[in-house]
């Protein structure tokens, strides 16, 4: 099972979205913005990020972009508020792994997850 960081200023959306990933074996930590999330990157290992776009003090675009640098095999899915295609292009141009729609369906955020941590394994062995 993968370690995922769950990252959204709102708190109640990083607990719910906690509660129930660890209801299907999922070990999460949470982070308020950008900068909290890079801070817990340096201090355990995750496999997974999953963030929010718009944040204050530092957004998911820019977190996303030192992510991607720093730690090009952790996969990062971006969740949004706001249906912007260019946005989302963008971001998948940024190294974002996944880009979905909030209110986000716990099945597709799943299939993402599942997705991201097939991925990794195939990365790993080659």
């Amino acid at each position: 099972m993968s370690n995922i960081l769950l990252v959204d200023d709102e708190q109640e959306v990083t607990s719910l979205l906690k509660k129930r990933l660890e209801k299907r074996g999922f070990s999460c930590c949470e982070a308020g913005n950008g900068q909290e999330a890079l801070d817990a990157l340096k201090n355990a290992p995750f496999h997974i990020v999953v963030m929010d776009v718009k944040m204050p003090v530092m957004d998911g675009i820019s977190a996303l972009q030192v992510i991607h640098e720093q730690y090009p095999e952790i996969k990062v899915i971006l969740l949004s508020g706001h249906a912007d295609m260019q946005l989302a292009v963008h971001a998948m141009q940024c190294g974002a792994f996944g880009y979905l729609m909030k209110p986000v369906e716990l099945e597709e955020l799943l299939y993402k997850i599942e997705d991201a941590q097939t991925q990794a394994r195939l990365e790993n062995q080659v």
